[in-house]
């Protein structure tokens, strides 16, 4: 538990996708009186339901899930907007008498919740533009060979591949005429003012995991994902360059319809990217500080995190 507080603490229930998350936080709920706040990057868009598991209407009605379907897929949304929103739901939750329980797997949500974030330039249209149409001339390499001539340490840190987290970077130094992580090293943080009790939840065996994602991404199929990703690219005005089409098998199913990958290539890549997530956010996790690490696939779960809570927070 992190440094001591007035006022109720705040739970962090993390882990990597098709952990069993949404499960357990539901019973948490059952047992202590606790709210749920979604800490999930796909999850705020609208639309966006069968592809990223969202809880259904009829567990929301029985367990309400704050952050959901806050946005259209065209849309974007920040991890500054969701330390703002996530905030004010934490404040007003804490008055209440009650626990904000964040669950979820974006890794850096949850960070800059805790420890703050710099404060950058917001976007400029006419500047996103002109980068836009460059990338379209010029290719992602070259875009990403700019940013290592500007501003090498983020060039570092941003994944060639990384088409959103570039353009972002050269947007800022346009802007500016500062590197993003020159302005980044020269603020100061500003951390939450709350306790913070840390649970990770994730199988001890990665190979239950992997079959979880699989057996998961074949259920969603039959659930209607297809058609689910086929409504978002009839919409006309969405691409795959979009934040929100970056969740996982949005992709993948978006060039099965486009006629680029057979049935079974595209529910392969799928899983393979899926699988790539949790290897990320495992790694993500693993750097967490201060955590408990619960193995989600123990027959005694219940047990253990119902331990572990009631040393900090009262049951029901």
């Amino acid at each position: 538990m992190t440094s001591n507080f007035d006022g109720p603490p705040v739970v962090f229930l993390m882990g990597p996708t098709a952990s069993g998350k949404t499960a357990v936080a539901c019973r948490l709920v059952d047992r202590f009186d606790c709210e749920i706040v979604s800490v999930d990057s796909a999850l705020v868009y609208r639309g966006l339901d069968i592809g990223t598991a969202k809880p259904t209407p009829a567990l929301q009605h029985r367990y309400p899930h704050h952050l959901l379907d806050l946005c259209d897929p065209g849309e974007r949304y920040s991890a500054a907007q969701f330390r703002n929103d996530a905030q004010a739901l934490i404040t007003s939750i804490r008055s209440r008498g009650r626990i904000p329980l964040l669950v979820g797997g974006t890794g850096l949500y949850f960070r800059v919740l805790e420890h703050g974030i710099a404060a950058l330039p917001a976007g400029d249209a006419v500047v996103r533009q002109g980068l836009e149409d460059e990338l379209a001339s010029m290719g992602l390499a070259a875009m990403h060979t700019r940013l290592a001539a500007v501003d090498p340490a983020s060039a570092e840190r941003i994944h060639p591949h990384d088409q959103q987290r570039t353009l972002r970077a050269l947007e800022i130094f346009a802007i500016t005429g500062q590197p993003m992580s020159t302005l980044l090293a020269n603020q100061a943080l500003s951390p939450a003012p709350f306790s913070v009790i840390k649970l990770i939840l994730a199988p001890q065996d990665r190979s239950v995991l992997h079959e979880r994602i699989a057996q998961r991404f074949r259920g969603m199929l039959a659930a209607g994902f297809i058609n689910e990703v086929g409504a978002l690219r009839d919409r006309g005005d969405l691409s795959l360059e979009r934040p929100a089409l970056r969740a996982v098998g949005y992709r993948a199913i978006w060039h099965y319809l486009d006629g680029q990958y057979s049935f079974d290539e595209m529910v392969e890549r799928a899983i393979i990217a899926t699988r790539q997530l949790a290897k990320r956010q495992f790694t993500w996790f693993r750097a967490v500080d201060d955590a408990a690490w619960f193995d989600s696939s123990d027959p005694g779960l219940d047990r253990q995190l119902d331990v572990a809570l009631k040393r900090h927070i009262k049951v029901k």
